[in-house]
């Protein structure tokens, strides 16, 4: 028996070793795939670049720690999925804070007659005009300067400056009366307690006349609050 195991070949023994080697690389080859392997069996790191296609990675499967940076660009997200980032959310807010500084001007343009963060108006028979509130026709009653004055305090106002009230005579709808009215202005002294105070015609022009001689007058009032 010995001697017949001697007269084999080591050729032979060879072969045969090489066929069984290589019929089991065929067979793995055949019976070894994807569902065969079972779930977390491989680590990562051992699979080839490219191996495993996105299409095949369940949505959550990798965080954003692991990606590489600059692996992802702005053309392979979904915008859609993102939520308002901070500083659109701070535009939207300088946006917002535009409009209403619009708006609150719009209305101080409105209520220009706005004083010290009050809404201030005039009376009626008055009209407003640099900052006062002017009455639109001249007194019924004619009366001395002095008088005239005493008048307007009585009222909480004062006899206009001349030039103002020229000013004002020029208004659309503002008509003086006929030979002139008495203004606060204070030309000229001549002897105590006689002296001139300016006038104005109907026309604007600045005259004066003796504080003793009677003309109508006009008062320029605060505005109200």
């Amino acid at each position: 028996m010995g001697r017949g195991l001697r007269r084999v070949p080591v050729l032979v023994i060879v072969g045969a070793a090489l066929v069984a080697a290589l019929g089991g690389t065929v067979y793995a080859a055949g019976k070894i795939n994807g569902r065969t392997i079972k779930v977390k069996s491989l680590p990562g790191n051992r699979l080839a670049v490219g191996s495993v296609p996105g299409n095949r990675l369940k949505p959550g499967a990798l965080q954003g720690s692991a990606l590489a940076p600059g692996s992802i660009t702005g053309i392979q997200i979904d915008a859609s999925t993102l939520g308002q980032v901070p500083s659109a959310i701070h535009a939207d807010t300088a946006e917002s804070a535009r409009d209403a500084e619009t708006a609150l001007n719009a209305a101080n343009a409105e209520n220009a007659r706005t004083v010290n963060g009050y809404e201030a108006g005039c009376r009626s028979g008055t009209r407003a005009f640099a900052g006062a509130c002017w009455q639109t026709g001249a007194s019924e009653t004619a009366l001395n300067a002095p008088a005239a004055a005493a008048a307007c305090a009585a009222q909480g106002g004062e006899l206009p400056e001349a030039l103002a009230l020229a000013a004002f005579s020029q208004q659309p709808g503002v008509t003086l009366a006929t030979g002139d009215e008495w203004s606060s202005d204070i030309p000229s002294f001549t002897t105590l307690n006689s002296y001139s105070v300016a006038t104005v015609n109907s026309a604007g022009e600045v005259g004066s006349a003796i504080s003793t001689a009677t003309k109508k007058f006009r008062c320029v009032l605060p505005l109200v609050r």
